[in-house]
């Protein structure tokens, strides 16, 4: 289901700092009207203008690749950078797909390769982590996937409150569920009800006491232990799903991975850098997809120094 605008409408929310994200909404809406075809040539140009405006990011990105792709000399890395941002910008619009198409228009685009493995799981009535990665078209994938399954799917609190109705209402049309991205008994509680949840655990979130620094692409990063004490705690196998967009406007094919066998293993240190490499390995696969733009080694082992700068 596709969300209506009127649905998060308030009277008080005509009020001037709700104007800018009015008119991202509309635009968006607006855009969505479009073919799928001509919303990846808007991103494309739109991914250029961002690359051009918003140098903070761009060095961020810049420094991961650095980081993570040392085996790539400078020429290629800043080629890829470039794809990252084009990818970036077709995100944008993939936005206003996920916010605004109906389920009829936007099931032709998803391939689904391997759905018998969370089927196989969910049999069992424990549940399933849906275990993932951030790459930049996250918003419609999880949408696409929930087309066909039923899923609880995680939302990270937006700032502004009229975006963060029409981020919650637009997955709550489709999943299962919602889960604000710290709650974990939420989590726990549609784990034990034999839910489905999307999970993705490979972003920087601070000072969270279940977290340790685990190698990812060989650098030290801060990585939530959460995984394990999810599965632990509630039974429920952890099921590795990664989607990828399609060239040529193709759409977007979804893998998803029989259960993690012997998980948790009750090293949640080794757990963490089984899930790292596991991500590691689709990042390698579509790495332009990947959302670098993410400070992920925001936090640093101590005695370690910033990697970022004051710029980022």
């Amino acid at each position: 289901m596709a969300i209506a605008l009127s649905s998060v409408f308030k009277s008080d929310r005509l009020a001037p700092r709700f104007w800018a994200a009015w008119s991202v909404l509309l635009l968006l809406r607006l855009l969505a009207s479009l073919p799928y075809g001509a919303l990846q040539r808007i991103g494309t140009l739109f991914g250029f203008a961002l690359y051009v405006a918003s140098p903070g990011r761009r060095q961020v990105a810049r420094t991961n690749l650095r980081l993570c792709m040392p085996e790539l000399d400078d020429a290629a890395r800043e080629a890829l950078l470039r794809a990252h941002f084009r990818s970036l910008g077709i995100a944008v619009l993939e936005t206003a797909m996920a916010f605004f198409w109906s389920d009829r228009r936007l099931a032709p685009l998803v391939q689904l390769d391997g759905l018998e493995h969370l089927d196989a799981v969910l049999a069992q009535g424990r549940g399933a982590i849906l275990l993932t990665c951030h790459f930049t078209h996250l918003e419609v994938s999880g949408h696409l996937l929930a087309l066909h399954r039923r899923i609880s799917l995680m939302y990270r609190m937006h700032k502004n409150p009229l975006m963060d109705d029409a981020i919650r209402q637009s997955r709550a049309a489709r999943a299962h569920d919602t889960v604000e991205r710290g709650d974990v008994r939420a989590m726990i509680r549609e784990l034990r009800r034999g839910h489905a949840v999307w999970y993705a655990p490979d972003q920087n979130y601070g000072g969270t006491s279940h977290a340790a620094f685990v190698p990812f692409f060989g650098v030290p990063a801060l990585t939530v232990t959460t995984t394990s004490r999810l599965a632990a705690m509630t039974g429920a196998p952890v099921v590795p799903y990664f989607p990828e967009r399609l060239e040529g406007a193709r759409g977007y094919r979804i893998r998803v991975l029989p259960a993690l066998a012997g998980f948790p293993s009750g090293d949640d240190v080794a757990d963490a850098l089984r899930i790292n490499r596991l991500i590691e390995d689709e990042v390698r696969r579509i790495p332009e997809q990947y959302l670098w733009v993410h400070r992920r080694f925001k936090t640093r082992p101590p005695g370690e120094a910033p990697v970022y700068g004051a710029e980022a």
